[in-house]
């Protein structure tokens, strides 16, 4: 006697937008959901559309699934801003000397 058992899934809401995906550009090829190291996707039951973000907030932002998808500009990944800062040479206040051994305004230690 088999036993069958039915899953199902409940998307979780989240604040975090990692994904975004073009659908004109999207074939449904599911590959970036076959990649990704913390399986926030789902196969969408529809043919050919995106699969379905179910996991918002667990994405790594890692990339995978960007660099997996046969067309380019169908997955946009859209980092939090606190991964967008970009660090700049900070100058040291008496002088115009641009300093690379400081870090956030604190000088080295010698």
């Amino acid at each position: 006697m088999e036993t069958r058992f039915e899953l199902s899934a409940v998307r979780i809401p989240s604040s975090a937008r990692p994904i975004t995906f073009d659908a004109s550009r999207c074939v449904g090829c599911n590959r970036c959901m076959n990649i990704c190291q913390v399986d926030i996707f789902i196969p969408n039951p529809e043919k050919g559309k995106p699969p379905i973000v179910l996991y918002p907030g667990e994405c790594y932002y890692c990339g995978s699934c960007v660099m997996v998808c046969p067309k380019p500009g169908a997955i946009h990944l859209d980092h939090p801003l606190m991964n967008q800062a970009k660090f700049v040479p900070v100058k040291r206040p008496e002088s115009d000397e641009t300093c690379g051994d400081m870090v956030s305004g604190v000088p080295a230690s010698d």
